[in-house]
């Protein structure tokens, strides 16, 4: 078990399957983060603060009892199409990071057993839980991609 848990947390930070977003974040400067080209509906920033919201949902699910989830999808997508400062920024990332480090603990927990259901319902388990997180940041991270392209900041 501890194998698939140690490959489960390597699918999670990507570059398994798809870019890892740690590097996708060293490609956009603050500036351009909430550029939507080529009559996208997204700008990267929508997109990371829709992957960091849905994450911290997902943590929340696994690890809360009491777990009331947010309205969907208004508050799963950010109001504005960039964030309002760079320190609103900086801590954006910081959260997101956080998180993901929450979730890597979630996995290697030697007392969590995979397939036991979360808390907060007898219905769904923590491997469940974990790939929707990655499933959604491959989805997501490939339109990030796409319009990292589009910016003309990744060319390969």
């Amino acid at each position: 078990m501890e194998a698939l848990k140690k490959q489960l947390v390597k699918h999670l930070n990507g570059g398994e399957a798809f870019m890892p977003l740690e590097e996708m974040l060293k490609e956009i400067s603050f500036q351009k983060l909430g550029e939507r080209p080529k009559n996208l509906p997204y700008s990267f920033y929508e997109l990371f603060y829709h992957i960091c919201f849905t994450q911290n949902d997902i943590l929340n699910y696994c690890t809360e009892i009491q777990y009331k989830a947010p309205n969907w999808p208004k508050d799963y997508w950010p109001a504005h199409r960039e964030p309002q400062n760079e320190k609103d920024w900086r801590n954006l990332v910081e959260n997101y990071r956080k998180d993901r480090e929450e979730l890597t603990k979630v996995i290697m927990d030697p007392e969590i057993e995979l397939t036991e259901t979360v808390p907060s319902n007898s219905s769904h388990t923590f491997l469940r839980e974990i790939l929707l997180v990655i499933e959604h940041s491959a989805y997501h991270s490939g339109q990030m991609l796409i319009v990292l392209r589009h910016l003309g900041l990744h060319t390969t």
